[in-house]
């Protein structure tokens, strides 16, 4: 690797100061470096360190996702659940990673047209204050109607965000498979569904309706959605390959008991 980015949001606490120290440490390496703000990203690296949350390592993912460009997070938001280091440990991440001590996990992510997510997709219907009727095809085999608040289609990556919060199962990083969940559907026996990452999915709306890709573009739409899996992968560099069930427990308190007090 020659050539290196730190990828910084402005809009972050201490997100520069922690770019310029990263930068400094590279710099004292002799590597060639450069930084990018957030909404100012381009192609031409090796490697690409990402300073912020959750939400800065997703748009910088989908990125340099078409490049094949491996990225490493630096967490400065408040879960972190993508990043493998944090500011205090900068200079000991660098070091391992400058060494070959880590590995690159191929993310698998969603496309349907133009728009791309490595979390998920989100359909809702323009009227937020209704349900709306879904009807779901898979492999263009009708696979039933949802009468609900939207519905969710997320990679295992996305399977702790949005779709942990309603209802979905977790998905380890490494399975080729996509759930489909529906929010506060009408209907008791309306269940997520874990589906291979082959297949097509079809959504039509009753109506127009809102696309959410990652949470963070929204696109209003009206016709028949398809959703199938990307061409392209997010590569995310980590320090420790078997971090998934780690961050589970220290990030989602996984399987925490509870405390009794006395």
């Amino acid at each position: 690797m020659k050539n290196f980015a730190v990828c910084f949001n402005h809009k972050i606490t201490n997100s520069v100061e922690v770019k310029d120290k990263l930068l400094d440490i590279l710099n004292s390496k002799g590597l060639n470096v450069q930084s990018l703000d957030i909404d100012n990203l381009k192609n031409g690296y090796d490697f690409v360190f990402v300073i912020g949350g959750d939400g800065t390592i997703l748009k910088t993912a989908r990125f340099f996702a078409k490049f094949q460009i491996p990225i490493f997070g630096i967490n400065l938001g408040r879960l972190g659940f993508l990043s493998q280091s944090s500011k205090e440990n900068i200079e000991t991440s660098v070091d391992k990673i400058l060494n070959g001590d880590f590995v690159i996990q191929d993310r698998v992510m969603l496309k349907s047209g133009n728009y791309t997510a490595l979390n998920d997709f989100v359909i809702k219907g323009c009227d937020t204050g209704r349900t709306t009727r879904f009807s779901l095809k898979i492999n263009d085999k009708f696979a039933g109607d949802y009468l609900a608040d939207g519905i969710i289609v997320s990679t295992p990556t996305g399977s702790t965000a949005y779709g942990l919060s309603a209802g979905g199962p977790v998905l380890a990083p490494s399975l080729k498979a996509f759930v489909i969940v529906p929010i506060c559907p009408h209907t008791l026996t309306a269940r997520p569904v874990v589906i291979p990452d082959c297949e097509h999915i079809s959504i039509i709306p009753d109506g127009n309706y809102v696309l959410s890709c990652d949470g963070q573009e929204l696109y209003e739409l009206k016709n028949e959605i398809v959703i199938e899996k990307s061409l392209y992968s997010a590569k995310l560099a980590l320090l420790d390959d078997n971090a998934f069930y780690t961050v589970l427990e220290n990030k989602l308190h996984w399987s925490t008991p509870p405390v009794y007090l006395n």
